[in-house]
């Protein structure tokens, strides 16, 4: 089976379910204020955000939404991220739950406080 790559949030996000596309845009919304600056793209097929670096991306699954890049292995959100799982640089956000949104709004500052060095 031939999958086409998106050719933006919006063509990605229609493609899921409409309980699933409300999780997606209450997520990009989210990334969007807390980053009003960056651009909307899709890299390696997921909805991302770009401040002339790569700034966050997600991505939708059967149970989740998969977040990246997350801050694990950092001592200063280990408590955030406890009950989510997590992989390297990924934090997983049941689609069952609520999301996160002050937990997206503080990935994205990390993110954008790495990105300025």
């Amino acid at each position: 089976m031939k999958t086409t790559k998106p050719a933006s949030i919006d063509a990605y996000i229609t493609g899921f379910p409409d309980d699933v596309q409300k999780s997606l845009e209450l997520v990009r919304k989210t990334v969007k204020q807390a980053a009003p600056g960056a651009k909307e793209t899709i890299k390696y097929n997921m909805p991302a955000f770009t401040m002339g670096k790569n700034l966050v991306y997600f991505a939708a699954f059967k149970n989740h939404i998969g977040f990246y890049p997350a801050p694990t292995g950092d001592p200063d959100y280990e408590n955030d991220l406890a009950e989510y799982k997590t992989g390297k640089g990924s934090v997983q956000f049941p689609l069952n739950r609520p999301m996160p949104l002050d937990l997206i709004v503080k990935i994205v500052n990390w993110r954008l406080k790495h990105l300025n060095g």
